[in-house]
């Protein structure tokens, strides 16, 4: 089975023409989260994918708001992205079509074991106000990522102004794995999916230097769905083959598939198609 390529947004597409030409396979583009990049579920599906329609796979994984640019600048052909009101306003302002609903999993706040916010059994309210009043350490993304904008509308929610300027604050510019990384070296508290937390659990064998500390507010519901990059926005938009995709990965036996996904015998992604 040949490798999938995972290239950067600069070789993108130079590279996803020559891998079309020389497999002889026509290439669907995606822009895609860092959570469904970094927890391997593309490497299982995309090998799927070519099988049932031979058509190739190739994506580049960036946060949601990069995705969304990547769509607009119709660099892409379909997005695979987790930002449900920035998801909106891209169809509503005619760049996007046909959104569906893919899968979910949820948010969680993680942090040392010896949770120096004391914020375990707090809601995510009283837990973002603890963790800012008593200045303790929090890595966020700072990349506009649909993770990042969780985070930021969980500040508001709070009643707290994103603390930009604030010491404790520590801004990656990251994907969700390499902001956990430096969340733990820097013994502090960062916001991220439970797919990612999984894999990252997995990566140390079950016993990572960060835990879960507040989980299950209805608030961390965390949806990822597929777009379309709308026809009308280039000639040459594959929108056959993106909505080939949408169909697919809303089909039967790939919903089963995402369902059937695991590490450490935790389901990463719950399937949730219409």
């Amino acid at each position: 089975m040949k490798r999938f390529l995972k290239l950067s947004v600069l070789t993108f597409l130079t590279v996803a023409v020559a891998v079309s030409a020389a497999f002889a396979a026509p290439v669907l583009r995606m822009a895609t989260t860092t959570s469904t990049d970094n927890t391997g579920l593309l490497d299982v599906l995309a090998p799927e994918f070519l099988k049932d329609t031979g058509i190739e796979l190739q994506w580049v994984s960036v946060g949601t708001g990069k995705a969304l640019e990547l769509g607009k600048n119709v660099d892409v052909d379909v997005l695979l992205v987790h930002a449900p009101d920035l998801e909106k306003k891209f169809v509503e302002d005619g760049y996007g079509a046909n959104r569906r609903l893919v899968m979910y999993n949820d948010f969680v706040i993680i942090g040392p074991a010896s949770d120096p916010a004391k914020i375990k059994g707090k809601t995510v309210k009283e837990a973002f106000s603890a963790i800012a009043s008593g200045k303790k350490p929090f890595a966020s993304r700072g990349d506009k990522s649909g993770t990042n904008v969780m985070e930021v509308n969980l500040w508001k929610m709070a009643g707290i102004a994103q603390p930009e300027k604030e010491q404790w604050y520590i801004q990656t510019g990251q994907g969700m794995l390499n902001t956990i990384n430096i969340a733990a070296e820097r013994d502090a508290y960062t916001l991220t999916d439970r797919g990612t937390f999984i894999k990252y659990e997995d990566n140390h064998k079950g016993n990572p230097p960060l835990v879960i500390i507040v989980e299950g507010d209805d608030v961390l519901f965390n949806q990822y769905s597929v777009i379309a990059v709308h026809p009308a926005r280039g000639e040459h938009i594959r929108y056959d083959l993106a909505l080939k995709f949408s169909e697919w990965i809303r089909s039967e036996k790939i919903q089963k598939m995402i369902g059937d996904f695991k590490l450490l015998g935790k389901p990463l992604f719950v399937p949730n198609a219409e």
